[in-house]
């Protein structure tokens, strides 16, 4: 049809070269084209003209977005898909191999080494793609593509965007979807909704035509064919070929069961079954045994028969196992003024084990490291380890590992002097991992997974992502053979995005294993043990010498609490003492409510009837006229902004978006709200309208992040805070711009360190804020906007989180040092600028939910009271949410199967 290829030619001429048709199938037509971009060969796929009239573009090209998210080394990716003067089309890598139809046309029939590999790699990817929910529906010889040595699944979920997109009116056209020869008996019958089972079936097909030569059924017509799939058992295989292995052929026999519930629950169990010599059918085992027992008297043989049941009788009683020791599940609590921290960070773990858990608790600063006993109530606090998170126990016992500063240090367990290990460490999320071969890995400031011995010296870069994705949590296995670890994109909330990955520390290869992630752990029982953000925990067979997960997911557990849908509260002992915090999973939530406390520290909520449930606290600020408080909600896979009406009124909502919308601030004349959110891809600063109504204005995108933002009392400048997005230690400055006068950022506070939580003066002429340039956070005052003119240390003790008192004379902040205290500094603002008294007003405790990174708090207009975010009496509480499993893998077991 050269009209149609020159109109094709024509329509795609920005995008692409079309060279020739190199194919055609029962859906699509395929040309070899030029991806004129990329420079690179691609094969350009258009649907059958009478397909796309009755699918539409709309509808197809948003269900084939889900094929674009399949990312597996052995299905074939999904380069582009649109729609050009009314064809339908999706772009695909060429591969210059041959297809296995191609091989099959030549070779007739396969090796059973060579089928039996393809086999697994075409189970690895439809394994891959159940996983998520993805059926192929259209396995066969056409569709699966050799080059290399590999095996490449073509056309993934094409067939189901079909049908999916065409819905009834498919079948009004008399077009149908699949092959026959390879369609399972549901698939024939009509039936839209299949699972992982008919991809079994189709493969299962295909592995017979390879060892035999033909598919299973063969007819003259479709109707002759889907009957024989409908009602005929095929031949065996090695009827056929009668030196194909035992195990092969019962394979494929269940494999091709009629009934969805005899075959394979999954593709990694059938590609197990082909390489498990020792599998065989029920029912082809009871005829062997049949036609192998002689038709003699059984008399002639009951003595010998006797004598073996007696010889196995004893053997019981000599060799027969252990009694499985009992699961035992219980809470336990920590002393008063020992609890453990209720951290974002992972904040506690086992000894290997089991006999002490060290955990972040109570300190004179941020927390510090303590260690319990198992068998005692008390536990001890470790010297030197202020402000430490992700606690690992060395494999023998004798050190514990963890982050402080930026810098992975190590102590003695028993208590003593704490050393550096490696410094330019990830604070973002912070958890090592102490492998058994004696080093350490970690998470460096460019988002690196890094190894360095556990005495300190040199380390080395393990596995470097590609931009924008980030490695966090690293756990290691067993022998030194790898790293398991987390990857998501930095800089920005992750949840839902999150993958499992493994990189091979023999080979330096890294890839992933399954995506919707938090953390996982390999335990002995031979698992892959994963918590996803829901708080969901799963585990799946993981093959130690491949490195490859080789089962079903079976759900174990539930109900773990996951920090922010990334960082769960979960620890495995290598005896398989599982300890947990239960509670909240990403979109669970924790139960927060608003409370007013008065410079003596009386506090009350603002609303005793309203609470909400948000894993996290992403700022607040209230109105210039103190009626209305302006709130970030996270719902678990988005946050907005909400306006809470005081006193006792009505909850809003502002903002409506799947993207994290935070750190709101009023503008000076209360009619907006300015706030942060990744809706640009990095975050930006936007402004809504308080009542809801009008559109979302854009206030500054950047290269970089922007995590604050607001506007200058006169409104002539937003006052912006970045950082970098590689997240290190330095990278966040403050910035101003003048809209309407310069669109260039204008540099206020840029240095080599970290510069947070800025604030303005009400006169605008004073800019309050925080940085660590002494070593540790500090609250200073310069002149806005020339900042060059002069630099005030405010606060003595370690600051953070500045706020101006609204006659402009005082400046609260909270101080760090010996505890958290809401101070209040005097200021006398005409020249020379001077700061008199400083006193604390009143403890901050815990339950007040602050952050080291903005103010979180706000001021009312009579500067007598302050908001803060508080958690719900009771769910503060530890107190039996921390539970211990004993003897969990035997749970596991039961649950999975050894």
């Amino acid at each position: 049809m050269p009209e149609i290829t020159a109109r094709l030619t024509t329509a795609l001429a920005d995008r692409y070269a079309i060279e020739r048709e190199i194919g055609a199938g029962g859906m699509a037509t395929v040309y070899l084209a030029e991806d004129l971009k990329h420079h690179r060969k691609v094969a350009v796929k258009v649907l059958r003209p009478e397909l796309a009239a009755v699918l539409g573009a709309e509808r197809f090209l948003k269900e084939i977005e889900v094929t674009a998210n399949l990312q597996h080394p052995n299905i074939l990716p999904l380069y582009d898909s649109g729609e050009a003067d009314a064809f339908l089309y999706y772009v695909m890598p060429y591969i210059e191999g041959e297809s296995l139809r191609d091989k099959l046309n030549r070779e007739k029939q396969l090796a059973v080494e060579e089928t039996v590999e393809i086999a697994k790699s075409v189970a690895g990817a439809l394994s891959y793609a159940h996983e998520r929910g993805v059926i192929h529906r259209d396995i066969k010889p056409e569709n699966i593509l050799l080059q290399a040595g590999q095996a490449l699944v073509a056309d993934f979920g094409i067939a189901l965007a079909v049908s999916q997109a065409g819905g009834t009116r498919l079948t009004e056209t008399g077009l149908s979807l699949g092959t026959p020869h390879y369609m399972s008996p549901e698939q024939a019958m009509g039936d839209r909704e299949l699972d992982a089972r008919s991809d079994v079936y189709s493969l299962g097909a295909t592995v017979y035509e390879m060892l035999v030569g033909d598919p299973p059924h063969m007819g003259s017509t479709v109707q002759a064919i889907i009957a024989k799939v409908l009602s005929e058992t095929p031949s065996p295989i090695t009827r056929a070929r009668e030196l194909v292995p035992p195990n092969v052929d019962a394979a494929v026999r269940q494999s091709l069961a009629k009934t969805p519930a005899d075959r394979f629950h999954s593709a990694a169990e059938f590609a197990e079954a082909l390489t498990n010599p020792a599998f065989t059918l029920q029912t082809a085992a009871t005829q062997a045994a049949e036609r192998a027992a002689p038709a003699e008297p059984w008399k002639r043989y009951a003595w010998p028969a006797a004598a073996t049941v007696l010889l196995g009788l004893a053997l019981w009683g000599w060799l027969r196992p252990e009694p499985q020791s009992p699961v035992a599940r219980y809470g336990i609590a920590l002393a008063p003024d020992q609890e453990l921290i209720d951290d974002f960070h992972p904040t506690f773990t086992f000894a290997p084990d089991a006999s002490r858990i060290v955990y972040v608790g109570p300190g004179s600063d941020d927390g510090q490291l303590w260690v319990k006993q198992r068998d005692e109530y008390l536990a001890t606090p470790l010297p030197g380890t202020d402000g430490a998170r992700g606690p690992v126990v060395s494999p023998d016992g004798q050190w514990i590992a963890f982050i402080a500063s930026g810098e992975l240090r190590k102590v003695p367990a028993g208590g003593g002097i704490a050393v550096t290990v490696a410094d330019s460490v990830q604070v973002g999320i912070r958890s090592p991992a102490w492998l058994d071969d004696g080093t350490l890995v970690y998470t460096d400031v460019s988002w690196r997974l890094r190894r360095v011995p556990e005495v300190g010296g040199r380390s080395e870069v393990i596995f470097t992502p590609d931009p924008p994705l980030g490695a966090y949590s690293p756990v290691g296995l067993p022998g030194g053979r790898g790293v398991l670890f987390a990857v998501c994109r930095p800089g920005a909330q992750c949840r839902g995005h999150q993958e499992a990955w493994v990189v091979d520390l023999r080979s330096g290869e890294a890839r992933m294993l399954m995506s919707d992630v938090a953390r996982s752990w390999y335990v002995q029982t031979g698992h892959l043990v994963y918590v996803r953000p829901g708080g969901e925990v799963f585990a799946v067979p993981f093959d130690l010498g491949s490195l490859e997960v080789r089962g079903t997911p079976v759900q174990v557990l539930e109900g773990v609490q996951v920090g922010q849908g990334i960082s769960p509260d979960f620890a495995l002992s290598e005896t398989g003492v599982l300890l947990m915090l239960a509670g909240r999973g990403a979109g669970q939530g924790r139960r927060l409510t608003v409370v007013s406390v008065d410079r003596d520290g009386n506090a009350a909520p603002i609303d005793p009837d309203w609470n909400f449930l948000s894993p996290t606290f992403l700022g607040m600020d209230l109105s210039p006229d103190g009626t209305r408080l302006a709130i970030n909600i996270d719902g678990g896979t988005g946050a907005d902004i909400w306006i809470k009406q005081l006193d006792r009124g009505p909850l809003s909502r502002v903002t409506f978006s799947e993207a994290y919308d935070a750190r709101p601030r009023w503008t000076p004349d209360g009619n907006k709200v300015t706030f942060v959110s990744d809706r640009g891809g990095t975050n930006g600063l936007y402004a809504k309208r308080a009542d809801g109504t009008g559109p979302t204005e854009t206030l500054v995108e950047r290269e970089h992040d922007v995590w604050e933002g607001f506007w200058s009392p006169d409104e002539t400048w937003l006052v912006i805070r970045s950082r970098a997005d590689d997240g290190r230690v330095g990278s966040r400055d403050i910035l101003g711009i003048r809209p309407g006068v310069d669109s260039v950022p204008v540099p206020l506070v840029v240095s080599g360190f970290d510069e947070k939580a800025a604030a303005l003066s009400p006169d605008g002429k004073w800019l309050a804020y925080q940085s660590d340039e002494t070593g540790v956070s500090e609250v200073y005052v310069r002149p806005f906007p020339d900042t060059d003119a002069g630099q005030w240390q405010v606060s003595t003790a370690g600051g953070e989180a500045p706020a101006w008192a609204h006659n402009g004379r005082e400046l609260f902040y909270v101080e760090r040092g010996g505890g958290r205290k809401m101070m209040v500094a005097t200021i006398d603002p005409q020249p020379p600028f001077t700061v008199g008294e400083r006193r604390a007003l009143f403890p901050v405790g815990s339950e007040y939910n602050l952050s080291p990174n903005y103010t979180a708090y706000a001021v009312t207009p009579d500067d007598q009271h302050f908001l803060f975010f508080v958690t719900v009496t009771g769910d503060a509480s530890m107190t039996g949410r921390l539970i211990i499993v004993e003897n969990w893998f035997e749970e596991l077991r039961a649950r999975v199967g050894n």
